[in-house]
């Protein structure tokens, strides 16, 4: 079988490699691999800024946004051949921590988790792999290929579940939420911001192309320029930021309104600085009651709220945010970013 794999100690090392056909064990799928998508951790991975291969591995297959059709199955494993499946990401650490030891393996304690295309296990760009039913996600048929959107929108859900967890420390009913960033990550947050009935405000800088017609075929609105201006005439009580630049993180500590909650999702890039007065951003935090709060990655709990959201969002908008597909054997085209991309996938095989 093909698979796309990378060197983590060798950058820029991308191959299409012929690899044996994972055999399953009896307790596990066999599924067909139909689709990856593509982010910022796989480009990562591939510059040598990130990524650790399998332990007695030199390469490591790509890929945790995952789609796939179950081509074997147990009889007792609650899958069917044919199902359109989801793999989970992430794998609790062997020890475990108490976390992990209650099916909370995305806040793992000690960091010996692993991570299926990311920390010591192939991931999911191959036209077979094989996962246990305990880490796959069955999702709705009329999905189709756009359930491979399903881990950016499930590590969203646990995004929004973290920003109610917070808020709940006291009473909480948000009503109006600002997204920086109209990438992936940012409009599925927009999506279900909206799912929630909130006034969702999105901000990006482009002016052209499919993202302001994206976010306002939502029913959100869309702005760009200056950030603190949004959030001034927004006065959002919930931001959510997907875009990683230290400038735009500092222009929503800087200006802020009581018990507002800033959920970070987006790592910082790029080599820009944030002018803001630390003092002052904390000093508005304190007074205001406000948190700052980190979320990345899920468990099986927001995978299964991401595949309600996807199955109840309107698949032609869904459609909107797969700006460019790729197939395997063009998979380097697939890393080199264009003007107004949003979400890049690679159909693995095409037909299935």
């Amino acid at each position: 079988m093909r698979a796309l794999t990378v060197s983590p100690e060798n950058p820029h090392d991308l191959r299409i490699e012929d690899l044996k056909e994972p055999q399953p064990g009896p307790d596990q799928l066999l599924v067909n691999g139909l689709a990856v998508g593509v982010c910022a951790t796989d480009r990562e991975i591939l510059a040598g800024q990130h990524g650790t291969a399998p332990p007695g591995a030199s390469r490591l297959v790509l890929g945790h946004e995952s789609l796939g059709r179950v081509r074997t199955a147990p009889e007792d494993s609650g899958f069917s051949v044919g199902d359109l499946v989801v793999g989970v990401v992430r794998r609790p650490d062997p020890e475990p921590c108490a976390a992990c030891a209650n099916g909370e393996f995305d806040m793992c304690r000690n960091g010996l988790y692993t991570e299926r295309g990311i920390k010591e296990l192939d991931g999911f760009a191959a036209e077979s792999w094989i996962v246990e039913p305990s880490f796959c996600v069955r999702i709705d048929e009329s999905l189709g290929h756009l359930g491979v959107l399903l881990e950016p929108t499930s590590v969203v859900a646990k995004a929004w579940e973290q920003v109610y967890a917070v808020g709940r420390r006291s009473w909480f009913e948000p009503a109006s939420v600002l997204v920086t960033g109209a990438g992936p990550v940012g409009v599925l947050a927009a999506l279900l911001g909206m799912q929630q009935g909130l006034d969702v405000h999105v901000l990006d800088q482009e002016t052209v192309g499919p993202k302001p017609a994206l976010v306002e075929g939502l029913g959100a609105t869309y702005h760009y320029g200056d950030v603190q201006k949004v959030v001034s005439k927004v006065r959002p009580d919930v931001i959510i930021e997907a875009t990683g630049a230290p400038t735009v993180l500092a222009a929503t500590l800087e200006v802020t309104t009581p018990y507002r909650v800033t959920c970070l999702m987006g790592l910082p890039v790029g080599g820009g600085t944030a002018p803001t007065s630390l003092a002052s951003a904390i000093r508005d935090t304190v007074l205001g009651n406000c948190v700052v709060v980190g979320s990345i990655n899920a468990n099986l709990r927001h995978y299964h709220a991401g595949a309600k959201a996807l199955a109840a969002a309107d698949p032609s908008w869904l459609n909107g945010i797969i700006t460019r597909r790729v197939p395997l054997s063009d998979a380097q085209d697939a890393f080199r970013p264009r003007p107004h991309d949003i979400k890049v996938v690679i159909d693995l095989n095409e037909g299935r």
